[in-house]
């Protein structure tokens, strides 16, 4: 998927006006919101947890390299393999080579962020490979031919009746009167049709939320079992992850499994968490005769010891998104590439490069309702103002926008200034808003007057009631 996240204005404007699109986003807030309160609400020692992982993965992130070492050298005795790749191309490369050597036509895929990110599918495609993908809002997405909007929920951005006319069309096979209407009308017919892909398949490809080092495990948590599937029944079960899923310990994925489904979802636990750990052994009934680790980078080392790591403990629970109110207004193709919402505007510069996604980190209101919800206290709002305050430094950000922050930045450094300035703005604005009691326009700030109204500024300024609070005390005294 190439980045439009320059783009991400008009991307907003346009789903700000796309009527479909903002029905569909409407199951955001019943669909997350709700869910996740009312079960963290039953977990009274949820804030423990909260703290207890966030401690893990700082463990992790200062002894990256000694975990992700002991995780190689479990999977080896374990008879897998784990290769290392910088970059997505080298990631590709890998997936491929497997992928040719076990002279794979089809492959099925489990939901993978970091697949989508390395642009897998449409690389396997131009070399010869059919990707299956068999998450049902995956299948939904790959039937569209769309990437994912929502990193647990990718086709959000769809309603009922746009599904109904894409199973329709592409089910061209089956009764055309068919019923679609309801989620089950639609998981039977995609069951229906994956079942065979499940079998034909010669390798599997998975995503994983952990990665165990004690034991050289990977973990994938799903609703539907289409995970289970994938790395079974195919010769070879490839995981592809980034270096920051490892965990120590299987208590420590224990730890944060338990705060995942809950900030996901909203649910206790996912329906299926599996463990894969190596190929299958001669006493085993089934599984991969191979197992592959490939371990991504691109990018996610330089951000150790930055202002920025902290970022490297997200669990891609998605809650931050869940409960921003820009995610809610614009959706996740507004962001321009693989990672929508808080954690995308932080993530995402981090990866491609601020020159090239810095309107992202301006994509916030700075409500603080990421943090608040994130399983793993990420401190999403002060790292997006460090992308600010890079964009700045650059000379990236509008020149409208710096001329303004210079103008302020001259008075607010200069007290009797900035006093004397405010209180005549603010006398100025009182009396054109006195009669409504808001303002409908404000030179150079049509951007917020042309979608709200802004109430008229009443009786004193800010400063003046501190100093007149400050010396009515001091009468008192």
């Amino acid at each position: 998927m190439q980045s439009t996240s320059r783009n991400f204005k008009d991307n907003a404007h346009k789903a700000l006006n796309d009527a479909t699109l903002q029905r569909a986003l409407l199951n955001v807030k019943s669909g997350f919101q709700e869910n996740r309160a009312r079960t963290v609400a039953g977990l009274p020692e949820f804030e423990r947890l909260r703290d207890a992982g966030r401690d893990i993965k700082n463990h992790v992130l200062a002894n990256l390299d000694f975990y992700l070492e002991r995780f190689e050298e479990n999977v080896t005795a374990n008879g897998g393999h784990v290769h290392w790749c910088r970059t997505p191309a080298e990631a590709r490369e890998k997936i491929l080579e497997i992928c040719k050597r076990r002279e794979a036509k089809t492959v099925t895929k489990g939901k993978s962020m970091v697949a989508e990110e390395i642009g897998l599918n449409d690389y396997l495609e131009e070399n010869g490979v059919e990707p299956i993908e068999t998450d049902l809002g995956e299948y939904i997405i790959q039937l569209r031919h769309e990437p994912p909007s929502h990193i647990i929920a990718p086709a959000i951005h769809v309603t009922r009746e746009q599904i109904a006319v894409d199973f329709r069309r592409e089910h061209s096979d089956l009764d055309p009167n068919r019923r679609l209407e309801e989620p089950r009308d639609f998981t039977d017919e995609a069951r229906a049709k994956l079942r065979d892909k499940y079998f034909a398949a010669d390798v599997g490809i998975t995503g994983a939320n952990f990665l165990i080092a004690e034991t050289g495990s990977t973990v994938i948590v799903t609703n539907e079992g289409n995970g289970d599937m994938t790395q079974l029944l195919g010769k070879a079960h490839v995981v592809i992850a980034s270096l920051e899923k490892i965990v120590p310990t299987l208590e420590d994925a224990s730890t944060i499994l338990r705060l995942l489904a809950r900030s996901a979802t909203g649910q206790e636990m996912s329906v299926y968490t599996s463990f894969s750990t190596g190929p299958r052994r001669s006493e085993d009934r089934d599984g991969p005769e191979e197992f592959h680790v490939v371990l991504l980078d691109n990018g996610r080392s330089a951000m150790l010891g930055t202002e920025f790591q902290d970022m490297l403990r997200c669990i891609r629970c998605a809650a931050c998104m869940n409960h921003c109110p820009v995610y809610e207004a614009v959706g996740g193709h507004a962001y321009g590439w693989v990672y929508p919402g808080p954690m995308g505007s932080v993530l995402t510069p981090s990866l491609i490069g601020v020159e090239e996604a810095g309107h992202l980190p301006n994509a916030s209101t700075f409500c603080g309702r990421c943090e608040s919800v994130c399983p793993m206290r990420i401190p999403l709002p002060k790292m997006m103002r460090h992308y600010r305050q890079r964009e700045f430094e650059k000379g990236l950000s509008p020149q409208k926008a710096r001329a303004g922050l210079s103008v302020w930045s001259y008075v607010a450094t200069r007290p009797k200034l900035y006093r004397l300035a405010t209180r005549l703005a603010s006398g100025l604005l009182g009396r054109l808003g006195k009669v409504k009691g808001r303002l409908t326009t404000l030179p150079l700030a049509g951007g917020w007057t042309s979608v709200r109204d802004m109430p008229a500024p009443e009786g004193k300024t800010f400063h003046d009631l501190y100093r007149d609070r400050q010396a009515a005390k001091g009468g008192r005294e």
